[in-house]
């Protein structure tokens, strides 16, 4: 039985044979230690480039800037085994640097890009969040790393300002890492990938600025994080998922304060009394004035988060009050608050003495309109119909709502049933698609009784006597049905007129169930 070795994925091969030199590497001294470092930074390029190239992602820019950025890094390494190795160069400045230095822009630019492909727009929670850990870093560097740099600047200008902009691209780096995780939520291998060799990067960084300042160290110890950074930026780029690597994931949210990252801003605001703190430690002076400007400007920050979060929790308050108020498919009032307006509307009528009129509105034949066309095209008749009746009702004080189904409420104060009448010949005039509708409708007057529940039911009397009697029609229940007006009554009497009939749509008493 033959068994076909399958060739492993591209990233994976990078790993295994990236890991292979990397060890070597690790393995050797001097010159040829040197030049494999360079081999495995040089190779991240290469690999970035064939990823963009091979899986075509959908933000190309910022993977090509990162390819660069990558690319700089290595012919800083490059340059490393030219100047010092070969040339035996000790000089400080050299031209490593300068390629150095230009990489971490593009590095920050390309995880920029790639944040703001994940979200668009106005991301204030994702710049306030790194703002609060760039600033607490960036008082680290201050402490540790820039200050001790500033002070050879009256020796050695070049070198000091050499030495102090790398920690301040540490930190702009680093913002721009925590922007990226704020924004992109897909957390695929590619994602994971990506942050891992940003902060083996900046870890190896930090640790060997660190080591310089203190003793003027110049060894291999973290040499093995910048090989990991290597290789598994390369690797992010040959997986398949970076193709959508800036895509949202599905459970984020703009402005969501989740576990992990409320524990990072809270070390982040920590990192101002913990630096004073291990100054005292280490018996060294402390920097007061950095401390208390940093505190300052980290409290403001936090308030700022707190204020962006208070104001999307209002504004997703009022959602949840509108869609618990609404009916999702046509925008009007739902069920349970059409009964709320209607308790309303009935208690202040009683109180003015006014007439209140309940109408129950049913489209004629919806379930066959729904089985013949479709649902959406269903849909779409109810969301037409809402809407051009909400046109006509507009400035008439009436209330509209989606009852249930393809049924209605109409809620209408201080209206005779002449008045309701014409505004339902106007409403079925105004229906899509040429469909009718059969309308019931119920009038407590002044001083009458009932309450809420009796009066939708006897509007769904009327409705029934009007899908019973041929639809496309409205009738009224009997005690909504004045007499007409007598010949010899006084002319200031006021009387309820009957309701007109129509040869079509006719008005009519309710026919008895069954």
């Amino acid at each position: 039985m033959s068994h076909v070795l399958r060739r492993p994925p591209l990233w994976v091969g990078y790993l295994l044979l990236g890991g292979v030199v990397a060890l070597a590497c690790l393995a050797t001294t001097g010159t040829l230690h040197d030049t494999l470092l360079a081999v495995v930074s040089c190779s991240c390029a290469v690999a970035i480039a064939v990823g963009v190239r091979v899986h075509r992602p959908v933000q190309p820019r910022a993977w090509w800037a990162m390819a660069v950025g990558m690319a700089c890094w290595g012919l800083g390494d490059v340059l490393y085994v030219v100047v010092y190795d070969v040339g035996g160069s000790e000089a400080y400045p050299a031209p490593p640097d300068v390629a150095y230095l230009l990489a971490y822009p593009l590095l920050g630019a390309s995880l920029l890009a790639l944040a703001r492909k994940a979200r668009p727009g106005r991301d204030v929670e994702g710049v306030i969040d790194s703002t609060i850990l760039a600033v607490g870093a960036g008082l680290l560097s201050w402490v540790f790393l820039l200050a001790p740099a500033l002070q050879t600047l009256s020796d050695d200008p070049l070198g000091g300002a050499v030495s102090a902009a790398y920690p301040v691209a540490d930190v702009f780096v680093l913002a721009m890492l925590v922007r990226l995780t704020s924004a992109a939520g897909a957390r695929s291998p590619s994602f994971a990938m990506l942050c891992a060799a940003a902060v083996s990067m900046l870890v190896a960084d930090a640790s060997y600025q660190l080591a310089y300042a203190a003793a003027g160290y110049a060894g291999n110890a973290f040499d093995p994080a910048w090989l990991a950074a290597y290789l598994l930026w390369g690797a992010c780029a040959l997986h398949p998922s970076m193709r959508r690597l800036s895509d949202p994931g599905p459970g984020t949210r703009r402005g969501e304060l989740g576990g992990g990252r409320l524990l990072l801003l809270a070390g982040a605001s920590l990192l101002a009394p913990a630096t004073l703190t291990l100054q005292l430690l280490l018996q060294q002076h402390p920097a007061s004035w950095a401390v208390a400007i940093t505190s300052a400007v980290l409290f403001l920050l936090v308030v700022a988060r707190m204020w962006t979060l208070l104001r999307r929790l209002r504004v997703q308050a009022e959602q949840l009050s509108a869609l618990a108020r609404t009916d999702p498919l046509t925008g009007l009032l739902n069920r349970r608050s059409g009964d709320a307006v209607l308790q309303r509307t009935l208690s202040r009528c009683a109180q003015d003495g006014s007439d209140l009129v309940v109408v129950l509105l049913d489209l004629d034949h919806f379930k066959a309109f729904n089985d013949t066309h479709g649902h959406p095209a269903g849909d779409r008749l109810l969301v037409g119909a809402a809407r051009a009746w909400g046109e006509v009702l507009d400035g008439t004080g009436a209330q509209l709502a989606r009852w249930g189904g393809e049924e209605f409420l109409v809620v209408l104060a201080g209206v005779d049933p002449a008045a309701v009448e014409t505004l339902l010949e106007r409403m079925r005039d105004v229906v899509p698609e040429g469909r009718t509708f059969s309308a019931g409708a119920a009038r407590r007057g002044p001083g009458a009784g009932g309450d809420v529940a009796a009066l939708v039911a006897t509007a769904d009397e009327a409705l029934y006597a009007a899908k019973a009697a041929g639809r496309d029609r409205t009738c009224w229940a009997p005690d909504a049905v004045a007499a007409p007006v007598a010949p010899d009554a006084p002319t200031a009497t006021t009387v309820v007129p009957a309701v007109p009939a129509r040869p079509v749509r006719r008005s009519a008493e309710p026919a008895p169930r069954g």
